[in-house]
């Protein structure tokens, strides 16, 4: 049997997207979860359940044994678990019953003067529990970074990570730093952030509440280790965060895109390190321009890898979207609409360039069971598998195949859009049971819709692939 070094860390591209912001009122958070080329990912619905005492979470990463006592209601709520939970759950995403959304984690790194006055802790929390102890247990975004910072505070962590988290209200973006330390800062209801394994949060200013929270004794941390002088306040990306030249092919280009998309009127380097955290886009922000963010390359830039640009230019630097990501997910938590309609879980299986962003109502009792099945080697069956094989397949050729991607991905789009606002109008007057078996239904339809286009486009692929080999060969019929 074929043994694997499993790699932990996600390096992740996320973005996130105040109310105001919108074109539809609605906030959004998205990240692409990026790890493994072939690491299958499921989706499910946690049902909402009431223990008899407090129960108890313990880690299955034998590497980090985190354990923590957890709260006897446990609310209903959407995750994305690996195919198996050797290494961690790794829940990574996901909406609850109260219309809160969480999506765990962007890792980033600390600097070595920090670490070397609060090391991490081995048996602190990682990215792999964060969603599974606490997003059942918070009623609010704000909610959210104050549990997992109290956690942090009292149990520490082993990683530096970002935590995106978003109500139909707010939306915020949380730091961790050291063995003990956070900071979080809330998105500007008219602003966009996007973040790519750098800590990024600038200037924390440490009166404002509302905007602003962090671990009690940051302050006299830093002043205490001398990282700081304070005198000008806290920017936590100088103080806690890396600034070298990997980071300038890794990190600093998948920002420099993202805001050359949203914002192209702002000229900006790639590699800068100045490229500011908050950014206000050119225009309204919609769902579909987010995903594309998310699953772009440098698409009209010479550093695209697929594109027309020097091989020296298309491998400068990393891609937002590239073969590692296992799934990619968009929670959008729309205004004006009650807890159990408002939360859609956007999920594209696998590589998001070559996937397509199905929507889910996170109201709905279960998850459509192709998307339960996730296993280590191809299963004709699962939805990651299904969404990867045509991944394979195009990247087989993938300037010839390309096109047939495109046009399936965007008739779909069309289809799974129309699907959604046709359901949105059915739901109006329905509520209790009847609700939550209108919204499975609608997820099953969503998945049949997703799941069938992509057979249908794998079966041509294949076909129109076969004439594709390199012991091919021309035969003069006259011979």
């Amino acid at each position: 049997m074929l043994t694997h070094q499993f790699n932990p860390y996600s390096a992740c591209t996320s973005i996130l997207v105040g109310k105001n912001a919108s074109a539809d009122g609605s906030t959004m958070i998205g990240r692409n979860e990026d790890s493994r080329a072939a690491w299958a990912k499921k989706f499910v619905v946690h049902p909402h359940t009431e223990f008899d005492a407090p129960q108890t979470f313990t880690s299955t990463d034998q590497d980090h044994p985190f354990s923590m006592t957890l709260p006897k209601i446990r609310a209903k709520y959407t995750a994305t678990p690996e195919w198996t939970a050797k290494y961690g759950l790794f829940e990574e995403d996901g909406i609850n019953e109260y219309g809160v959304a969480m999506s765990a984690t962007e890792s980033a790194y600390c600097n070595a003067r920090v670490l070397a006055a609060d090391p991490y802790v081995k048996d602190g929390i990682g990215e792999e529990a964060m969603v599974t102890v606490t997003l059942p247990y918070i009623h609010s975004a704000r909610e959210g970074v104050e549990r997992l910072g109290h956690i942090i505070e009292e149990h520490g962590t082993y990683e530096t990570n970002g935590i995106l988290f978003s109500d139909a209200e707010e939306v915020w973006y949380m730091e961790t730093g050291a063995g003990h330390y956070w900071v979080a800062q809330r998105i500007p209801d008219d602003a966009y952030a996007v973040v790519a394994n750098q800590l990024a949060i600038q200037e924390i200013d440490l009166s404002d509440h509302d905007n602003f929270m962090y671990a009690k004794e940051i302050r006299n941390f830093v002043l205490d280790n001398q990282l700081a002088s304070m005198d000008n306040g806290l920017n936590f990306r100088e103080v806690f965060g890396t600034a070298d030249v990997s980071d300038q092919h890794y990190n600093t280009p998948r920002v420099w895109y993202g805001q050359r998309y949203f914002t192209p009127a702002v000229e900006q380097s790639p590699e800068s390190f100045n490229l500011p955290f908050i950014q206000r886009a050119a225009g309204l922000i919609h769902i579909d321009q987010v995903q594309h963010y998310l699953a772009s390359h440098y698409e009209g830039t010479p550093f695209d890898p697929v594109g027309s640009g020097t091989e020296a230019e298309k491998h400068a630097y990393r891609p937002i979207s590239l073969a590692k990501t296992q799934e990619s997910h968009v929670l959008q938590i729309r205004e004006d609409l009650p807890d159990q309609t408002c939360g859609i879980h956007w999920l594209a299986m696998g590589v998001a360039a070559e996937s397509v962003y199905v929507p889910f109502y996170a109201g709905a009792a279960d998850t459509p069971k192709a998307y339960q099945v996730a296993t280590e080697k191809y299963d004709p069956t699962s939805a990651y598998w299904i969404f990867k094989l045509v991944g394979v397949l195009v990247d087989a050729h993938y300037h010839e195949l390309h096109g047939d991607l495109q046009a399936a991905q965007k008739e779909l789009a069309i289809q799974l859009g129309h699907h959604l606002i046709t359901t949105d109008r059915e739901i109006e007057d329905l509520s209790g049971d009847a609700l939550t078996t209108a919204l499975t239904a609608a997820n099953e339809k969503s998945a049949q819709l997703a799941l069938s286009a992509m057979k249908t486009l794998t079966a041509d692929l294949i076909t129109r692939s076969t004439d594709m080999s390199p012991l091919n060969y021309q035969t003069d019929l006259n011979l």
